[in-house]
């Protein structure tokens, strides 16, 4: 077994999509979402049971992350899945995984 001094280039910015993906309340949030669909935060909270605080809280954790990409449309701000961020670091990892084992 070798020592890892350093996290391989191929897993920037993936712990941050899998800390994101790892709430199940964050989850929930994803499945809210149809495909290409674009959601305010209203729209959002009236899929859950969570308070409008609450969700705004997760919507910034997979904000920050990279897995919701979001518009300002007049004073509403709308969210989307960033599927190809979040694709892109499932194959960063499984690129590793199949190279380095």
């Amino acid at each position: 077994m070798k020592p890892i001094a350093d996290i391989p280039a191929e897993f920037k910015n993936t712990a941050a999509i899998f800390i994101a993906l790892g709430d199940e309340h964050r989850q929930r949030i994803l499945l809210a979402f149809e495909k290409g669909e674009k959601l305010n935060i209203m729209q959002i909270v009236s899929t859950t049971t969570l308070s409008r605080t609450a969700v705004t809280h997760h919507i910034k954790v997979l904000h920050h992350a990279g897995v919701l990409s979001s518009e300002k449309i007049g004073k509403e701000v709308f969210f989307w899945i960033n599927t190809e961020a979040i694709a892109e670091a499932l194959k960063r990892v499984l690129h590793y995984i199949e190279t380095e084992t």
